[in-house]
């Protein structure tokens, strides 16, 4: 069961790197934006709770939308909750080293 979960959970990550912010020329993930997954392999349902890079970000329905339909997308997935947050605000040190680095951060 565990590395069933592994499975759904790298297929999700996989997904979410090729969500971009518009903005910003690094994925959602690497961005530090995805504060959870949760895969139910057994219900066939992911969770995910994220956050934006600020609370009026013109695009965040579109970035909440697209995140929502790439995971879908992933075969086996019938149901996803994407669920926002901005509690802890994000910052640039959530950032992974790779977005660091394509940002000239490092």
């Amino acid at each position: 069961m565990a590395e069933e979960f592994l499975q759904m959970e790298s297929k999700v990550i996989e997904a979410l790197k090729t969500v971009y912010d518009p903005e910003i020329p690094v994925n959602v993930y690497d961005l530090g934006l995805i504060y959870e997954i949760n895969a139910d392999e057994e219900k066939k349902k992911v969770r995910i709770v994220m956050t934006l890079t600020a609370p009026n970000c013109p695009v965040a329905d579109s970035l909440v939308e697209e995140v929502h339909d790439k995971v879908k997308a992933i075969d086996g997935v019938e149901d996803v909750e994407v669920n926002l947050t901005f509690d802890p605000p994000w910052s640039r040190d959530m950032m992974s080293e790779e977005a660091m680095l394509e940002l000239g951060f490092l």
